[in-house]
């Protein structure tokens, strides 16, 4: 996300989380808006307002229930400290070859005094099933895995894995499933039965251009996982 509008318009339908997207490369990235004061940190549009009103008002004034969460790929711990201060980020995401090692340095920096509930997602690409291995190293540091199509590069695919691997995970750590999923998607998704499945990772199916949500379309999508949820499927 990244259009104030649209966030707004976003957070108003049924949903968890809000992805920010601070990987450079990304055509979805955020920007951080010059300080022009040399070593002071860059600030967040918001965080900006926020100094300069001294208001202290709701930020984007969206619900609160609605968790922000930074994604990063193997970015300096400093930075990723900037952003998580900066928009006021719930959630860490970490989309490349970080190490357990750098979820405990962040998490040590942060907690308690920056943001003493931060939580901690580790994605991984997934082709087969020998895959989740790599997952093994992150039990106890992340919060939360998020399986994703494996690319030779970064950045999403826009495609499915082979969800039928799921069953090879045996891990107890809660996983999101991402990679290409659409408003096509949901009755697929129902039928998928892990005991650790927490929720899904939407994005380029679900754009009029890069970082532009179909609110119509996330909410037509967002009913139906709701309505599966509610009768017990998922």
């Amino acid at each position: 996300m990244r259009d104030a509008q649209n966030i707004r318009d976003v957070a108003e339908l049924n949903i968890d989380m809000m992805g920010f997207n601070f990987w450079p490369k990304s055509k979805r990235y955020v920007n951080m808006i010059s300080s022009q004061a040399g070593i002071v940190p860059d600030y967040s549009q918001e965080r900006l307002c926020e100094i300069a009103n001294n208001s202290g008002s709701p930020r984007y004034a969206f619900p609160k229930r609605v968790k922000r969460v930074g994604v990063f790929v193997d970015e300096m711990p400093q930075t990723i400290v900037t952003r998580v201060y900066n928009y006021s980020l719930d959630y860490i995401q970490l989309h490349g070859d970080e190490t357990p090692t750098l979820i405990d340095n962040l998490r040590s920096t942060l907690v308690p005094d920056i943001v003493p509930e931060i939580k901690f997602i580790k994605a991984f690409g997934i082709s087969t099933a020998a895959d989740f291995a790599a997952c093994e190293a992150f039990e106890g540091k992340a919060d939360l895995l998020l399986f994703d199509y494996k690319t030779t590069g970064r950045g999403g695919s826009g495609k499915h894995f082979d969800w039928s691997l799921l069953d090879a995970y045996h891990g107890s750590t809660p996983f999101l499933l991402s990679g290409g999923i659409g408003p096509d998607d949901a009755e697929e998704i129902s039928r998928i039965s892990h005991p650790l499945f927490a929720g899904v990772d939407v994005n380029s199916r679900f754009e009029t251009e890069p970082a532009m949500k179909d609110v119509e379309k996330l909410r037509g999508f967002v009913e139906r996982i709701r309505h599966h949820n509610t009768m017990g499927n998922l």
